[in-house]
């Protein structure tokens, strides 16, 4: 009985300290693990990961803009301190912050902003490598339009297509670029504040690196020997202009939060595939078909994440002609290795390898942070049955384009033709689209070829050969865009 009875003391003294110490666990609440921040021009995205779920509060301020964000149930430590140093001067939205404890378990972060923002702030449950976190994503009150950043991008490379080599004279209005309905209305737009007066300090200083200054042509004086020059035709009536230009969208995968695949030693997917779209629109831009100029319009321009719906509706809000996402994915066993290209399946996948592929580039909403109850999620609804079987016949002669300039140029082919798939970000309905997989980077050889400039570089070469190859054979529409 005596035995009994210890036994009995043991037991319930083990519950009382199991409970306290649960109590403890409750009351120490959760702890930061990590904090990053991705600036871009489409949004600002500040991530706080921890071991447990955050609850949240916050606050938008009018003049001067500020967002003050309550983060319940922590206690501030030298992660969250690290947030202060993260912020970088040409971040568009935010100037800075502080950070400090509020009250008792409970962190305040205040956020000194550069303009007026749309705040969302949502938590994310554990994935991939990632445990909890609470991301605060500030969005613009006007959301910036995909085609003003593809004129923007226009004003900025216009003195240089038109310097013909030279560096010293800004060039004359006579010399600016022709055959291109986008510089008609950089033009325009150009001259709507009036050209009297030089462009205040704000508009070249360091609030918004990523706006280009305003075009030469729009301030250049007017000598004052010799008579203002008429203006000039329409441009339906200027000899050889054409009314179309060619927009090609490239859609580097994944970015920010989203690395993709992991090289064994340590090459994300997300750079390499951003390097070979820097590279592919320098050629694109510097081509034409049939006289009439190309540009590339980059789905994402840096490292930041775009859920996949938004990188098939930007494409669409620019009328892209054509739509290529480039990735380097990697497999089970680093054994496999070579370039492949994709299409659009409406039905089922054409391998297991490729509805393998497919599920797992599906899977970067999960991974980038997807706010779900928003407008991405909508899209993404939008999107699923809108794809046509005219879209997938001429997404697969692009493929085929393609994977022949692919081959030729030496590299390695895991199948030597077209693969479908549901991906995801090929369901644009009226614009041919393909995923273009450059490499295994799972494959040690195959990743060290990623990472070398002249591999990029032919990789480039070969991926615009198979665009030109396919306009030869399928010429564009002779549409005017109506911008």
């Amino acid at each position: 009985m005596k035995a009994a009875g210890l036994k009995r003391r043991v037991l319930l003294q083990g519950g009382s300290i199991a409970l306290m110490l649960g109590v403890h666990q409750i009351a120490r609440g959760a702890t930061i693990l990590a904090v990053r921040v991705w600036p871009a021009a489409d949004y600002t995205r500040v991530t706080i990961e921890s071991d447990a779920r955050l609850n949240s509060q916050q606050l938008v301020v009018g003049s001067p803009p500020r967002l003050a964000v309550d983060i319940e149930g922590i206690d501030l430590n030298p992660e969250l301190r690290e947030l202060v140093g993260k912020i970088k001067p040409g971040d568009p939205y935010i100037n800075g912050l502080r950070v400090g404890q509020n009250a008792p378990k409970v962190v305040r972060i205040v956020f000194d902003l550069k303009q007026a923002v749309v705040p969302q702030v949502f938590s994310l449950a554990p994935v991939a490598a990632y445990k909890h976190r609470l991301v605060l994503d500030l969005y613009p009150e006007q959301a910036v339009d995909p085609m003003e950043a593809l004129i923007a991008e226009r004003l900025r490379d216009a003195p240089r297509s038109t310097g013909g080599g030279s560096t010293g004279a800004p060039p004359a209005v006579a010399t600016a670029p022709a055959a291109d309905p986008l510089g008609d209305l950089m033009a325009q737009q150009s001259m709507r504040p009036g050209p009297q007066s030089p462009p205040p300090a704000a508009m070249t200083g360091g609030d918004r690196p990523s706006l280009p200054p305003p075009p030469v042509v729009a301030t250049a004086p007017v000598r004052p020997a010799t008579p203002p020059a008429p203006p000039p035709p329409p441009v339906a009536a200027t000899a050889n202009r054409t009314d179309r230009i060619i927009i090609v969208a490239l859609d580097p995968g994944h970015g920010g939060e989203d690395p993709g695949a992991i090289g064994p030693n340590g090459t994300r997917e997300k750079d390499i595939v951003l390097q070979v779209a820097h590279r592919l629109r320098q050629r694109i831009n510097a081509s034409s078909v049939n006289g009439s100029p190309m540009r590339a319009f980059l789905t994402r321009d840096a490292d930041f994440f775009v859920p996949l719906g938004v990188r098939v509706q930007k494409a669409r809000r620019v009328q892209a002609d054509l739509f290529v996402s480039i990735h380097a994915d990697a497999f089970t066993t680093p054994a496999a290795r070579g370039a492949s290209v994709f299409a659009l399946s409406q039905s089922g996948a054409s391998s297991s390898a490729a509805r393998w592929l497919a599920n797992k580039e599906n899977d970067a909403d999960r991974v980038g942070g997807v706010n779900v109850g928003t407008h991405e999620a909508q899209v993404q609804r939008a999107l699923l049955d809108m794809s046509t079987t005219a879209q997938i016949n001429d997404s697969l002669k692009l493929g085929g384009a393609m994977l022949g300039e692919i081959k030729g140029i030496g590299a390695r082919l895991h199948k030597g033709s077209v693969e479908q798939a549901g991906f995801a970000v090929l369901k644009a309905p009226d614009i041919p689209s393909v995923l273009v997989e450059t490499a295994f980077i799972s494959n040690p050889e195959e990743e060290a070829n990623l990472r070398r400039v002249d591999y990029q570089e032919n990789l480039a070469d070969a991926l615009m050969r198979g665009i030109q190859r396919y306009f030869a054979q399928n010429p564009p529409l002779a549409r005017s865009r109506q911008l």
